[in-house]
């Protein structure tokens, strides 16, 4: 047993990968300012969107997008998206007197089958 030794590596200390023949997505760094005048950068795929306002991971104060120039950059009002809701999107399928029609029939459902009757 004395001339079989088991050889091992320290924990985490190195890979056992390379990088050979990896080829990386494309990037493009972002900058970012706080509101005390100092900077970070973010790196984002090349073909993601890039947001307006980002965390600052050492501050976690949220910085803004600024532009090549140096200038903050603004977006435009029809870049936003509006969140929609379920209410609009119920909307969007039916009319409110389709709506309101369900829901007393969902209504009268429900007093029958605990028994109450209708008031009204």
């Amino acid at each position: 047993m004395a001339d079989r030794s088991l050889r091992g590596m320290r924990l985490g200390s190195q890979s056992l990968q390379s990088e050979e023949g990896v080829t990386f997505s494309p990037r493009i760094t972002s900058t970012y300012q706080l509101p005390d005048e100092s900077t970070f950068e973010v790196t984002f795929a090349a073909d993601a969107e890039i947001p307006q306002v980002w965390g600052s991971p050492k501050s976690g104060q949220e910085g803004i997008l600024i532009a090549a120039n140096g200038k903050p950059v603004v977006l435009e009002e029809s870049d936003a998206k509006v969140p929609r809701t379920h209410w609009d999107m119920l909307l969007e399928r039916r009319t409110r007197g389709e709506l309101e029609e369900l829901l007393n029939e969902r209504l009268d459902f429900l007093r029958a089958r605990k028994g109450q009757q209708k008031v009204g």
